[in-house]
């Protein structure tokens, strides 16, 4: 069974660093994308970065500039480093991966259980 486990979150002040990162974790044959997504109190989820297997990335232009995504592929493993944050950045984050199984190689969409980022001003 595929999981995806993130670690990472906390509080920080505003202007400071966090990364997170994201383990997909069980029998994978492949990974098509990982990426953030995050939700803030009474907001709609939003998409923060993704980054596809042949290393390209996406980000929401709010975050541009100040958060970089990247993977390590041979861990199955996914990074947001967020840097310069600010307060708006406050809201739970979300790992979210298009992984095969090795039960029958389709693409699944997983998503993990979120992790809290709180940027104090």
């Amino acid at each position: 069974q595929v999981q995806l486990v993130e670690s990472g979150g906390g509080l920080v002040q505003a202007g400071g660093s966090l990364r997170l990162s994201c383990a997909a974790s069980g029998s994978i044959f492949s990974i098509d994308s990982m990426g953030w997504y995050r939700q803030a109190a009474e907001k709609q989820r939003e998409l923060v970065a993704t980054v596809y297997s042949d290393s390209s990335t996406t980000y929401a232009d709010s975050v541009k500039g100040r958060f970089t995504i990247s993977r390590d592929n041979a861990k199955n493993t996914v990074f947001l480093q967020m840097n310069s944050l600010k307060p708006e950045d406050t809201a739970v984050y979300y790992c979210n991966g298009y992984l095969a199984p090795y039960s029958d190689y389709r693409v699944y969409n997983y998503w993990g259980q979120g992790t809290q980022v709180t940027v104090s001003s």
